[in-house]
């Protein structure tokens, strides 16, 4: 009997990375927090088109906004664990505790990061019409009228809105929140003049600089950004602080370790490729990623510690 035993046990283990070869047997949802057209969406679309040439289904991107993306994580949380819903996000993710109370979901105990994806500073973008050159112009007009100018956010949740609270909080300069659903809506108004301020992440709001739709004053990362080396930092414009974003995909934490295993690979092959490389780095991405689904986990703690302290007492999300 025992060896019958450890036979069965044995089949069983060399069963578990077969099972991981049946994913997936259908399509696959990329699910993400923020509207069609922002910074998180359009990185979602960049894996989602990557990915569905190297498996055998379709990964097919699917918007679900509200709560500071808490109606996406509790989606994918409550989903089946088969590997077939992902949560696609970002930074934003980190503070999904602070800034949405009585969550029905913990995401940080419910959802596992299975990859780092890409790392990328968020870019200050002021409006074409305000009377500065420069950053530093910025901050010394804004320090002279405290309440009169706008900026715009997603809300305590987003990172347009971490990164512009850490901004105010280190420079002390006060300017009035105007919320939206999305980063693509907040672009819209900062272009016609209708706010002053935006932080966009770099993969679209250095597009945004590019296009002449407003101007890029800063980045929040520690060097400059290789797609943009005329860009100063925040420290070089006097706000003495840093942020990096990261994108990452998620799953319910209870999927099966192959097929974690097996949604990991896929992600590592294609994030190895020349050709999408070449388009993280065109979009504003700093480091292209694919860490594994334990360093992820590390990662993803150590960000939760720094943002839930930094963010505590924020505003909850709308």
């Amino acid at each position: 009997m025992t060896r019958l035993a450890l036979g069965l046990l044995g089949l069983l283990a060399a069963l578990l990375p077969a099972a991981a070869q049946t994913w997936p047997d259908r399509p696959v949802r990329l699910v993400v927090p923020y509207t069609a057209g922002g910074a998180t969406d359009v990185g979602a679309r960049v894996l989602a088109e990557a990915l569905t040439q190297v498996l055998p289904q379709p990964v097919v991107v699917e918007n679900r906004v509200g709560a500071a993306g808490m109606i996406a994580a509790e989606f994918v949380a409550r989903a089946p664990a088969d590997g077939h819903t992902i949560l696609f996000n970002n930074t934003s993710h980190a503070v999904l505790r602070v800034v949405v109370p009585n969550a029905p979901i913990d995401p940080i105990k419910q959802l596992s990061p299975i990859a780092i994806l890409s790392e990328m500073p968020m870019v200050m973008l002021v409006s074409n019409d305000f009377p500065a050159k420069d950053g530093r112009e910025f901050l010394a007009q804004v320090r002279a009228a405290p309440g009169k100018f706008d900026y715009g956010s997603t809300g305590g949740g987003g990172t347009l809105g971490m990164a512009a609270l850490l901004f105010l909080k280190t420079t002390g300069l006060a300017m009035n929140e105007i919320p939206y659903r999305g980063g693509a809506p907040a672009t819209l108004d900062l272009a016609a003049g209708r706010i002053q301020l935006v932080y966009d992440i770099a993969l679209t709001g250095l597009q945004t600089a590019k296009g002449g739709q407003a101007r890029a004053f800063a980045v929040t990362s520690p060097a400059r950004s290789a797609a943009a080396p005329d860009v100063p930092t925040w420290r070089e414009i006097g706000v003495d602080s840093e942020m990096v974003v990261w994108q990452a995909v998620f799953v319910p934490v209870a999927t099966p370790a192959p097929t974690k295993q097996a949604l990991h690979a896929a992600i590592a092959r294609v994030q190895g490729t020349e050709a999408i490389r070449k388009k993280w780095t065109e979009l504003g991405v700093d480091r292209v990623l694919a860490t594994p689904p334990e360093e992820s986990e590390g990662y993803v703690a150590r960000d939760v510690a720094r943002w839930e302290g930094l963010m505590a007492g924020a505003q909850p999300a709308r």
